[in-house]
């Protein structure tokens, strides 16, 4: 999601330095941004200015010291991994001044516990993006134990800033809107591992009986069937057997069918588009 929040950071005329481990990876993701765009002016949503005036305002790097220099802001959005999250969060700190303020976007970790290796804990806020960020409009912004009340203030007003609307949350598992997300999803996946209905048809009943934006099981492959398996484990380990994974989501992930982003979850997806369900009723 990295790709995105720069995207509407740099559209409300944010200088950003998108940052990644290796140069390829960095250069898809402002190619990412570039697409993102170029849909926006083909649908009339974005000027031809307005979209190169984002890219201007967009730099790649590899170098994290040279990405955070100057940074009033630093949100890492790695793998929902507690330790991969704290390692960047720790290098970031090092490197960064000390009256930054350094984010995480995470679905369900506790922000307090990201903050526990940190010289400057009351600088760590969540702010929880959703997918795709350049369409959705909503921020989860998850104060910590130790978050400076400056922190959260600085937290709500970047998120105004960027044409986001943020909600507020104590820092709980799952805070509010993962908590709520995962609880839909896992019954979804539940039905369809009783034969209850189809992958489409669970998703067409919350799509146009509830005016959902998206079905339970199309967002889950779009979010990650390893990522809602991570958070499900992770909520069963915080509050109780509720949240116990699926086992047809733990068979999918084994088999490497993660959903948008290998090709094949629930649905079979071409080109960034649901075209078929996947396995037995692929021919439904």
């Amino acid at each position: 999601m990295g790709h995105g929040i720069a995207q509407v950071s740099a559209m409300a005329g944010h200088d950003v330095t998108l940052r990644d481990i290796e140069s390829d990876i960095v250069a898809d993701g402002i190619d990412a941004i570039r697409s993102n765009l170029e849909g926006g002016v083909e649908r009339g949503k974005v000027t031809q200015e307005e979209m190169d005036a984002t890219l201007a305002n967009v730099t790649g790097e590899t170098d994290l010291a040279t990405a955070v220099d100057g940074a009033d802001l630093v949100a890492e959005a790695v793998p929902e991994d507690l330790d991969l999250k704290a390692t960047v969060l720790t290098d970031a700190e090092d490197v960064a001044s000390e009256d930054t303020t350094l984010a995480t976007n995470t679905s369900s970790l506790s922000v307090t516990e990201l903050a526990r290796e940190l010289h400057r804990p009351g600088n760590l806020i969540g702010l929880h993006f959703f997918n795709p960020v350049h369409i959705m409009s909503l921020v989860e912004v998850v104060v910590g134990e130790r978050t400076d009340e400056s922190t959260r203030e600085f937290a709500v007003d970047f998120v105004a800033g960027i044409d986001k609307t943020p909600v507020v949350v104590r820092d709980v598992p799952g805070f509010a809107s993962s908590r709520l997300g995962v609880a839909l999803g896992v019954e979804a996946v539940r039905m369809v591992e009783e034969g209850v209905a189809s992958p489409r048809d669970i998703d067409n009943a919350m799509e146009l009986g509830y005016n959902h934006p998206m079905g339970p099981l199309e967002l889950t492959d779009v979010v990650g069937l390893d990522v809602r398996l991570d958070i499900l484990e992770y909520l069963r380990t915080e509050l109780g057997e509720r949240f116990k994974p699926p086992q047809l989501l733990k068979r999918k992930v084994r088999a490497g069918k993660l959903g948008k982003k290998s090709g094949e979850g629930f649905y079979v997806w071409e080109d960034g588009e649901a075209v078929a369900m996947s396995g037995e009723w692929s021919g439904r």
